[in-house]
């Protein structure tokens, strides 16, 4: 019986069915589980877009479903794919390519204090995906849409959703603003790519008016 959290996610390492190299880890919710069976692709759920993923609808870097997996307490996946281009949204085959070394491990070791608070990280590894839409435009990617058709757009875009944002501020419904909020922070971190920032720039400056 697979354990899923209190969130309704199961952690999925996903490994290359022929080389049985590591691609990537991701989270699977009871539908992601199902479409993969169903359609032969992996699917996932997307904690930062609180939706159900895809892998490879925007990009065309899919993953062929070929075999699952669980460990002895059921409650990790192991998935088994052939993917059809790189694993990783920075275009490396797989996602794990960066090395730590004793100098990091120690210093990682010094305490949580070290690290990017959670959503700072959400934020920064969302950004990296739209970075990395805005340099290879792929096809059918929304992101690489609004990086098309250029500034004036994408502030059209933010307007629109900082105007949604605000009525559903009066709604009464929490989730309507969490989910308009969503909206407007994805489209101000795309305003901040096209203008070649980043959210560091913006963790400075509310780090200046602290206090």
């Amino acid at each position: 019986m697979l354990k899923f959290d209190e969130r309704g996610l199961i952690p999925a390492v996903v490994q290359h069915a022929e080389t049985g190299a590591v691609l990537m880890v991701a989270y699977m919710d009871r539908e992601a589980l199902t479409k993969t069976f169903a359609t032969g692709d992996v699917w996932f759920y997307s904690r930062s877009r609180r939706e159900l993923w895809h892998k490879g609808e925007t990009s065309g870097h899919y993953l062929r479903f070929r075999s699952l997996t669980t460990d002895c307490d059921g409650d990790t996946l192991l998935v088994q794919a052939l993917p059809t281009g790189p694993a990783c949204h920075t275009g490396a085959p797989s996602c794990f390519f960066q090395a730590v070394g004793p100098e990091q491990a120690q210093a990682e070791a010094a305490g949580p204090a070290v690290s990017a608070p959670v959503g700072q990280s959400v934020v920064e590894e969302l950004f990296g995906v739209i970075e990395q839409r805005k340099r290879d435009l792929p096809e059918g990617s929304y992101t690489a849409k609004l990086f098309q058709r250029g500034i004036d757009r994408i502030v059209q875009k933010v307007i629109e959703e900082a105007g949604e944002t605000a009525i559903a501020g009066k709604n009464p419904e929490q989730e309507r603003v969490v989910s308009e909020m969503a909206d407007l922070w994805y489209h101000c971190l795309v305003l901040l790519a096209a203008r070649g920032l980043r959210p560091e720039d913006i963790w400075a400056e509310l780090a200046r008016r602290r206090g």
